[in-house]
């Protein structure tokens, strides 16, 4: 039995209509796969925008924190250099007139300081 060629290209045609319509339904199949993959991340990336946003809110309280000890950091050393200038000119440049004196006798009542500290050891 031959084919005739109005039945053959119904055939082949007939081919084709299954193997697109086959084709059609298995990307389906991976689309709605597709979707459901993306919904999945989308929902994941949700919930790490979240975290990203509380670690943010964090990061920036913290910073807040670090600029209020730098500010008071700043304040402290100006009291100190403030104090240091009033050593100097007030407590040190008077009394260099004395210094001379003053290591000489510092020096020999720590000799004696010591030496009474080290026969106490020796007598113990």
């Amino acid at each position: 039995m031959t084919l005739t060629l109005n039945q053959f290209l119904f055939l082949v045609l007939t081919l084709a209509a299954i193997v697109a319509v086959v084709f059609l339904v298995m990307l389906l199949v991976q689309l709605r796969r597709t979707a459901a993959e993306a919904q999945k991340a989308v929902a994941e990336f949700r919930e790490l925008a979240q975290s990203l946003h509380t670690l943010q809110a964090s990061v920036q309280n913290r910073v807040d924190d670090v600029g209020r000890i730098i500010d008071a950091s700043k304040k402290a050393a100006g009291l100190v250099s403030q104090a240091g200038q009033f050593l100097s000119s007030r407590a040190f440049k008077p009394a260099s007139k004395i210094w001379p004196i003053l290591i000489p006798v510092a020096g020999f009542l720590f000799r004696r300081w010591k030496s009474r500290k080290e026969e106490k050891n020796v007598g113990e």
